[in-house]
């Protein structure tokens, strides 16, 4: 079976074209190989695929006849993928949620003055007694 219908048949990409394209981009190995999307694919092969800035890795043990539900894709394969590597994006994700809630765009002017004011040096101020 083909690389890119493989990923397809065990959900790891949503279509079969986001599959193709990811490995016209490089960003599936079989093997250590970069390939292209018509590779055939074996039992005992081992499949990169990076997605979502995590590379995912994936042992292949049996190939499905067509798509399966996603309650049965451990049947077809072993997900090897390193616990840390979520982690890390979940870190991230929080990272960028401290900074600034998503949808609220670019700083107003009354933000914009806050952050100048909060990031101006404090002026030394004589103390009258």
């Amino acid at each position: 079976m083909r690389v890119d219908k493989f990923l397809w048949c065990v959900r790891h990409f949503k279509t079969r074209s986001q599959a193709t394209v990811a490995c016209k981009k490089g960003h599936v190995l079989v093997n250590n190989d970069k390939v292209k999307a018509s590779r055939d694919v074996y039992p005992t092969d081992t499949i990169q695929v990076r997605k979502n800035q995590i590379n995912h890795y994936i042992e292949i043990i049996d190939i499905p006849k067509s798509r399966v539900g996603a309650k049965l894709t451990n049947i077809y394969i072993i997900d090897k993928t390193p616990k840390d590597a979520f982690k890390s994006q979940e870190m991230l994700k929080y990272s960028q949620n401290y900074y600034r809630k998503k949808g609220l765009g670019r700083p107003t002017k009354k933000d914009r003055r806050e952050i100048d004011e909060y990031l101006e040096k404090p002026k030394n101020k004589e103390i009258d007694d």
